[in-house]
């Protein structure tokens, strides 16, 4: 597959992470009598993962997040050469889904932006967490989630049931930190909300590209050291 192909790919995909996930969160979860609320949210994140995954997974494996390019880089399973590249179409994708969104939602009577979806702690959380507490969740969050996407994907593994899982983590994750940070584990899905709040969003990004990409950096080193296979040599010398 060229790389042209795989570079449109990832628009897509990020494209619609963030249009959809991002999107509920905005025109959904507060809904009035109605609103999806976190829940809602977390698996609308999930559903957009999961629906990428099977529509764009075997064209450019599905990354739609700079941390997950880095992560899969880390381990050996993606060549560097790509990698801004692929993190360039992802960020541009997920600013072109926000500036959509904000069309579509600001076409409302009394519209507000407010947060926008954009991720942030202190006075910025959901749930007033601090930046301690923000750098924690995004970290692990962002570790469990490539140590699912690498084992998910390993060549041993059951074959066609990578995107599920993907998916529900995705899922899980966003119910364990939407109340942390909005959550983002998921540095473009981050800069395109961002962008359009501007502000104190734009101030706190710095976290949200730093802590995900360590999170996914040590996924990339720690999943190939679980999962090697033993060698001869190396049962001979542990015996």
């Amino acid at each position: 597959m060229s790389l042209m192909k795989r570079l449109s790919a990832e628009f897509l995909g990020t494209f619609w992470l963030v249009f959809g996930g991002c999107g509920a969160a905005v025109l959904a979860a507060t809904f009035p009598q109605t609103g999806i609320g976190f829940a809602g949210v977390a698996l609308a994140f999930g559903l957009t993962l999961m629906t990428m995954a099977f529509a764009i997974g075997h064209i450019s494996g599905c990354h739609v997040n700079p941390a997950v390019t880095i992560g899969l880089a880390m381990a050996k399973r993606f060549p560097w050469n790509n990698v801004l590249a692929y993190i360039a179409v992802q960020v541009l994708g997920a600013i072109v889904a926000s500036g959509l969104l904000f069309a579509i939602a600001s076409g409302k009577p009394g519209f507000n932006p407010g947060g926008f979806a954009a991720n942030g702690f202190g006075d910025h959380s959901p749930g007033l967490y601090s930046m301690e507490s923000a750098i924690l969740a995004e970290t692990v969050l962002t570790f469990m989630f490539l140590m699912i996407i690498l084992g998910a994907t390993d060549k041993r593994a059951p074959a066609g049931f990578a995107p599920i899982a993907i998916g529900l983590g995705l899922t899980l994750i966003h119910l364990i930190g939407i109340p942390v940070t909005n959550l983002s584990v998921n540095p473009a899905r981050s800069t395109g909300p961002a962008v359009v709040v501007g502000g104190w969003a734009l101030q706190q990004l710095w976290l949200f590209w730093v802590m995900p990409i360590i999170g996914g950096a040590l996924a990339g080193l720690a999943y190939p050291w679980l999962a090697a296979e033993e060698t001869p040599q190396s049962r001979a010398a542990r015996a």
